[in-house]
């Protein structure tokens, strides 16, 4: 097996001036003939569509749910075998998909070989295999975003503040949704599309527990008050939200989302970006092979 693995230079762990001589012998013990490149987190689409027409055997992506996005997004519908090397902060779509986070374990998982397809999700022509939102999430990480650029500081600090800045704003949006042949409108701040359904209760909140339903949760927040806001927060972080009080929550296909205004501000798996509604959000079922454990298959 001939793989080629893509890390963010940009990334956390990617800044380890040792990692690529690691990663690489992670796989040499498995037999397994892996080139590492580190990148510039603009350059990773780029360098997986190149090593797909080069026949490597796999693509593996090394770092957070971001770097996953970028390298997937390449991979999707191209029959090729995907690899995750969970090298971020919160890497939930490896924790999802059942792999293992140190870097030894999950490259014997790779070197297995063992695959199975899973789905993506889509809006207006990007994929994301974690989520989307449109409103205070989105917000958030354009602030976060713009404060790292501009002050150089980290992304938990930015976050933080970013997150405070949203809650005093508390910015509402007047939607349309569309979905399943029926249309709400609503004032809402989060709208929150995750690919397939998301636990929101305890043992596993904020986990999938399939990624292959061909299925987009679709959750839309009630509440119209920070105040209310900040107890659903609450409720989330301890696995206690309930539908009837803090969400509409429901499982389709397909979603489109409207709004008068010339474009909304769209997060996809930790990034963010303005489109141009409506926006139009489908499940591709199976687009993605991953490698993946046996016992996930």
């Amino acid at each position: 097996m001939r793989l080629k693995i893509l890390l963010n230079a940009a990334g956390g762990s990617a800044g380890d001036a040792d990692l690529p001589d690691r990663i690489a012998a992670a796989f040499a013990r498995q037999g397994v003939t892996a080139e590492v490149a580190s990148l510039p987190g603009d350059a990773l689409q780029e360098a997986a569509r190149a090593a797909l027409e080069a026949g490597y055997d796999g693509v593996v992506a090394g770092g957070g749910d971001g770097t996953i996005n970028a390298v997937a997004s390449v991979l999707a519908g191209s029959g090729r075998p995907f690899g995750v090397l969970p090298l971020g902060t919160l890497n939930h779509f490896a924790k999802d998909l059942g792999m293992p986070l140190k870097l030894d374990e999950a490259a014997a998982v790779i070197a297995a070989g063992a695959t199975r397809p899973v789905d993506v999700a889509e809006v207006n022509g990007r994929i994301f295999v974690n989520n989307s939102s449109v409103g205070l999430y989105a917000d958030m990480v354009a602030d976060r975003d713009r404060r790292r650029r501009q002050r150089g500081w980290r992304k938990g600090p930015a976050m933080a503040i970013a997150a405070w800045r949203a809650f005093r704003r508390f910015t509402r949006r007047r939607l349309v949704v569309r979905a399943e042949g029926q249309q709400q409108e609503l004032r809402s701040p989060l709208v929150f599309i995750g690919n397939n359904l998301y636990e929101t209760s305890l043992p596993r909140p904020g986990t999938r527990c399939a990624l292959d339903r061909g299925e987009l949760c679709l959750c839309v927040t009630k509440h119209q008050s920070r105040l209310g806001l900040l107890r659903m927060g609450l409720r989330a972080m301890l696995g206690r939200l309930r539908e009837e009080r803090d969400l509409v929550y429901s499982s389709v296909t397909a979603v489109e989302i409207d709004s008068r205004l010339p474009v909304l501000r769209v997060s996809f798996d930790g990034e963010v970006t303005t489109m141009q509604p409506p926006l139009r959000y489908r499940s591709l079922p199976g687009e993605l092979l991953v490698f993946a454990p046996k016992s996930q298959g």
